[in-house]
C-alpha cells in the first residue's frame, strides 16, 4: 500500500494514499491508533455490551441497545449495501480493516484498557453502521412523545404541547452560509458549530483525506469512514445542522403469549406473529441480566416486554380488550419504528460521493440518498453555487404520530410507502439554520426558540464585507435574548421588595444581557433564573408531573419535570396553568432568595464544563468555566435551577473559506488525540474556550511526515 501519514502543528492527521480504498484503510488505522479507547467504547455501546466492562451503571443503555436492535439493524443495512452498492461496501470494509490493523497499537497507548481490563476486540464490516445508529438513535428525541403522553394523562390534553422547546435530550447546531456578494473576497463562506453533549475524547475528529480522486479536509465521526457532516474539498464545502425533523414513531402495541411460548401482536389486520428471543447482558461486578427482545410488524419493543405490569402507567400495563380486539386481552408495550429498521437503508452510499464532490450540484445529488439523521445542509462552491436544503428520510403519516404514542392496531397510523418531500430554499445574501422553525418546519413539531437564528441573521445582515476572521467572531456572541421575559417579570416586581431584593432587581435591569464568563451580572441573572425555575416546578399546578414517569432510565433526560420547566421558562412565565399572580409572586420570592444569600459570583465560576467520559473523572474540578448559555450563539447548555454545569456545547467550530481553503479554520473542545498525556490530547481547549480557531493547513511542505 502507498499510504503516508502527516501531522500538522495540532496533531491533526493528514492522510495520503493511492486510491479511495487505501485511504479508507488509512483513516481506520490512524483513528484506531489515536482513539482506540473511544472506538471500543462506541463499538460496545452499539452492541449493548458496555456493562461488561463499565459496570451496572451502563446496564440501562445496554438493555435499550439490545431491545431496539441496533447491531442487527446495522447488519441488515450493511447486507443491503453489499447488494446495491458493492463499491461503497468494499470502502467501508477497507476502513474496518484499518481499524483492526491499528487497534492493538492504539490500545497499548491508552491506559483505560489496563484500568478496566478490556481487551481490544474485532470490528465487523457492519460496525461503523452500528456506531452511526448508536450515535443518532436518540437524536430525533422520540422520548418527547412519552413526555407529552404523561402531560396529557396527568395534567390534561390542553397542555400537551405546553413544554415545547429545544429539549435537554436533543442536539442541535448553528450553521450559516454567506454568499460571495457579501464577503471581502467575493467567494462564499460556510460556518457553524454542532451542539452536542460534550464527550472526552471529542465526538468529532479533524482529518484530511487525500488521494488522486480527491483531497478533502473535514470533521469525521470516529468509527465512521469519510466526512459525513462537515467537509471542504477545495472546490466545494458543506456543513449540516439538525433539522429537528420528526421521523421516529412510538406505537402502543398489544401483545399476547401463545401456549407454545410465542408472542403475537395486534395490528391493523388482527393478531400477527411477533419475533421474540432472549439475550444475556454481562455486568462487571454483578450477575448477568437476561432480557427478552420482542419485535412486531411496527418495530422493536422498547418499553414493557414483561407480561405482568411493573408499575401503574405504560410499563407492562395489562389491558382488557377495549380497543377493538374482540375482548382477547394481553399486555401493552411500546415499540419504536425508525427508518433504517424499516428500509434497510442508512445512506452510507452518500459518504464516498461527498468526498468526490466538486460542486454544490454534486453535494445536492449525493444527499438525495441520505437517511438518518435528518439534517439541513448548506454548501457553497468556487463557481458561486449555493445550497440550502433538507436531507434525510421522513415518513409520511398521521400528524398524531409526531405528537404522541399511537395505537398499532389503528391503520390510520401506518406509514405511507414513499417518504415526505424535502424542502429547499434559495440563498439570498446569506442563510441561517439554528434548529428554529423555518426551512424544516413541515417536517417537525418541536424546534429551538428563534433566538440563535435571529441573532446570527442580524449579525450577518450588518456587513457585506465578511472575512473568515470576522465570521469566527459570530461564534463567540454571548447576547442572551431569552432573558427578556424574565427581565420583564423582574421589572414588574417593584412593589413589596426588601431593600436588598430591590438592589438585586436594579442590578438585573441594568445588566447588558451578555453571558460572559467574567460577568457578575450574568451570574446574578442565572441565580435568579434558577430560583424562579425551582419555584415554578414546585408549584401545585405541576404536582401531577412530579412523580417519576414509569419508563426506562435511559429516557429520563426527556421526562424530568425540572429540566422541562427550565427550558420552557419563557413560555411558562406568560402562559400555562400557573396563574399570572403566582408567577409574579414567584419572581419576587426568587429576588428575595438571591438577595438573602451570598452574592452570586461571575457566571464562569459556576458555569463550568462537564464532559461525559466513559470512566469517572478523577479530577472533575479541573474543567474550566464557560461563557454563553443555552440560547446564545455561543451555546453552552446547563439545566437552570439544578446545575450551572454545562454538559452540552459546541462539539466543533469551523469556517470554510471558498476563496482559499488555507484561510479556513476549525477547532474541537479538546484535541486530535484521544490518548491521555499525548501533547495533542487537550491542546485545543484554550482555543475553544476563547472562541478561536486553529488554521487549516493543507500545504504538504508545512506538515510533518510520520515515520513507521
Amino acid at each position: 500500500m502507498s499510504i503516508e501519514v502527516y501531522r500538522d502543528a495540532w496533531g491533526v492527521p493528514h492522510l495520503r494514499a493511492g486510491d479511495p480504498d487505501e485511504l479508507a484503510f488509512a483513516q481506520g488505522r490512524v483513528t484506531a491508533r489515536d482513539r482506540a479507547w473511544q472506538l471500543e467504547v462506541e463499538r460496545h455501546r452499539a452492541q449493548g455490551t458496555t456493562a461488561a466492562f463499565l459496570g451496572a451503571a451502563e446496564l440501562g443503555w445496554d438493555v435499550f441497545a439490545r431491545r431496539v436492535r441496533l447491531a442487527d439493524t446495522a447488519r441488515l443495512c450493511f447486507a443491503r449495501l453489499e447488494r446495491t452498492d458493492a463499491p461503497t461496501a468494499a470502502w467501508v470494509r477497507a476502513y474496518v480493516d484499518g481499524v483492526n490493523d491499528g487497534l492493538a497499537e492504539g490500545a497499548r497507548r491508552a491506559p483505560e484498557f489496563a484500568e478496566t481490563g478490556l481487551a481490544p476486540g474485532r470490528w465487523e464490516p457492519w460496525t461503523p453502521l452500528a456506531v452511526w445508529l448508536s450515535t443518532h438513535i436518540l437524536f430525533a428525541g422520540f422520548p418527547t412523545k412519552l413526555w407529552r403522553e404523561e402531560v396529557a394523562r396527568r395534567l390534561g390534553e390542553e397542555w400537551t404541547e405546553l413544554f415545547a422547546t429545544d429539549g435537554p435530550g436533543t442536539a442541535g447546531s448553528n450553521g450559516w452560509v454567506v454568499a460571495g456578494e457579501r464577503t471581502a473576497s467575493g467567494a462564499a463562506l460556510v460556518a457553524g458549530d454542532p451542539h452536542r453533549f460534550i464527550e472526552a475524547p471529542g465526538v468529532y475528529q479533524q482529518i484530511r483525506l487525500a488521494c488522486p480522486a480527491y483531497d478533502v479536509v473535514g470533521l469525521a465521526v470516529p468509527g465512521v469512514p469519510g466526512l459525513a457532516h462537515f467537509g471542504h474539498t477545495g472546490p466545494v464545502a458543506w456543513a449540516i445542522t439538525n433539522a429537528m425533523a420528526d421521523y421516529q414513531d412510538v406505537y402502543r402495541e398489544r401483545l399476547r403469549r401463545l401456549p407454545d411460548g410465542g408472542v403475537e401482536a395486534l395490528g391493523p389486520e388482527g393478531w400477527r406473529p411477533a419475533t421474540a428471543h432472549t439475550e444475556t447482558i454481562e455486568v462487571a461486578g454483578g450477575e448477568p441480566v437476561v432480557i427478552e427482545a420482542i419485535e412486531t410488524d411496527r418495530g422493536p419493543v422498547i418499553v414493557g416486554t414483561d407480561e405482568e405490569p411493573a408499575a401503574e402507567g405504560p410499563e407492562g400495563v395489562r389491558t382488557g380488550g377495549d380497543d377493538g380486539d374482540g375482548g382477547d386481552g394481553g399486555w401493552e408495550v411500546l415499540a419504536l419504528r425508525y427508518p433504517p429498521r424499516v428500509t434497510g437503508e442508512l445512506g452510507f452510499g452518500v459518504l464516498p460521493a461527498l468526498l468526490r464532490a466538486r460542486t454544490v450540484g454534486d453535494v445536492d445529488a449525493a444527499l438525495d440518498g441520505w437517511v438518518e439523521p435528518v439534517n439541513v445542509v448548506q454548501a457553497a462552491d468556487t463557481r458561486g453555487g449555493l445550497l440550502h436544503r433538507v436531507a434525510g428520510h421522513v415518513p409520511v403519516r398521521d400528524r398524531l404520530n409526531s405528537l404522541r404514542t399511537v395505537p398499532a392496531w389503528d391503520p390510520a397510523h401506518a406509514w405511507a410507502d414513499a417518504p415526505a418531500p424535502l424542502p429547499r430554499a434559495e440563498v439570498r445574501g446569506h442563510a441561517v439554520m439554528a434548529n428554529a422553525r423555518g426551512l424544516a418546519a413541515p417536517l417537525g413539531v418541536e424546534f429551538a426558540p428563534p433566538h440563535r437564528a435571529d441573532r446570527i441573521d442580524a449579525l450577518l445582515g450588518a456587513s457585506a464585507d465578511w472575512t473568515p476572521e470576522a465570521v469566527t467572531a459570530v461564534h463567540r456572541d454571548t447576547d442572551n435574548p431569552s432573558a427578556a421575559p424574565l427581565l420583564a417579570a423582574v421589572g414588574r416586581a417593584e412593589a413589596g421588595l426588601s431593600p436588598a431584593a430591590s438592589a438585586v432587581r436594579e442590578r438585573l435591569l441594568a445588566w447588558d444581557r451578555r453571558m460572559d464568563a467574567e460577568s457578575t451580572g450574568a451570574g446574578l441573572y442565572a441565580a435568579v433564573r434558577g430560583a424562579v425555575v425551582r419555584r415554578l416546578a414546585g408549584h401545585e399546578a405541576f404536582a401531577a408531573l412530579r412523580e417519576p414517569a414509569p419508563y426506562p432510565e435511559v429516557f429520563r433526560p426527556w421526562l424530568a419535570l425540572g429540566p422541562r420547566v427550565a427550558f420552557a421558562l419563557e413560555t411558562l412565565l406568560t402562559a400555562g396553568p400557573v396563574p399570572a399572580g403566582d408567577v409574579d409572586r414567584i419572581v419576587r420570592e426568587a429576588l428575595e432568595e438571591v438577595a438573602a444569600g451570598e452574592p452570586p459570583a461571575a457566571w464562569g465560576t459556576t458555569h463550568r464544563l462537564a464532559p461525559w467520559q466513559a470512566l469517572p473523572d478523577p479530577d472533575d474540578a479541573r474543567w474550566p468555566g464557560l461563557a454563553g448559555d443555552h440560547d446564545c450563539v455561543l451555546s453552552t447548555s446547563s439545566v437552570p435551577g439544578w446545575t450551572d454545569r454545562s454538559a452540552r456545547a459546541s462539539a466543533a467550530r469551523y469556517v470554510w473559506d471558498l476563496a482559499d481553503r488555507e484561510r479556513s479554520g476549525w477547532v474541537v473542545p479538546f484535541g486530535a488525540s484521544g490518548v491521555p498525556g499525548d501533547p495533542h490530547h487537550q491542546d485545543q481547549l484554550p482555543l475553544w474556550l476563547r472562541g478561536e480557531l486553529a488554521p487549516v493547513t493543507t500545504d504538504w511542505q508545512y506538515l510533518t511526515k510520520e515515520q513507521g
